[in-house]
């Protein structure tokens, strides 16, 4: 293959890529391979047993890459007891942050690299600069954003994985 093919064929790739990205399509990534194919619900049943805790829990784990090459690790465990007796009202207020689509398409939007207001300010649909100050603000103080420097706004790393675990929660 000639060096014009392979940028022809890599042209053609990235387009791909990026109307995916567009569509917003979730990827399908499939478990690691192990003997019983739940390796950390497997090693999180054995943890919750050492804990004596019978009313089970929930475990989320993940590891992810941004566009802008930031890369994140995290997990969390929590009994079921624990979670049943948290606080819902906190609960209820950091869910009802998510629940507006102009907020989750800014929280994609951040995630792709748009941290600043006048660069969310040139995506279709998300309002003037003052809602969009109104958005940041309830989000930050759900805790789903902070600002990172002056003007620039992220996703802090503990609430990184839990946002794309409720994300993914919500497909259908």
């Amino acid at each position: 293959m000639d060096l014009e093919e392979r940028v022809a064929d890599l042209t053609r790739r990235v387009a791909d890529l990026e109307a995916r990205l567009d569509r917003s399509e979730p990827a399908a990534v499939p478990a690691a391979p192990t003997q019983d194919g739940f390796w950390a619900l497997s090693t999180w049943k054995k943890q919750l047993a050492e804990a004596e805790l019978d009313g089970g829990g929930v475990l989320f784990t993940g590891a992810v890459q941004l566009p802008s090459g930031k890369r994140y690790e995290w997990q969390a465990g929590y009994s079921t007891e624990s979670l049943l007796a948290s606080d819902l009202a906190s609960a209820a207020e950091a869910l009802s942050a998510l629940g507006n689509p102009v907020r989750l398409l800014m929280l994609r939007e951040i995630l792709l690299g748009r941290s600043t207001v006048n660069s969310l300010a040139q995506v279709a649909d998300m309002g003037t600069s003052g809602q969009i100050y109104h958005h940041l603000r309830q989000m930050t103080a759900a805790g789903w954003l902070h600002s990172s420097s002056r003007g620039h706004y992220e996703v802090p790393v503990e609430r990184m994985v839990p946002l794309l675990v409720a994300l993914a929660a919500a497909q259908r």
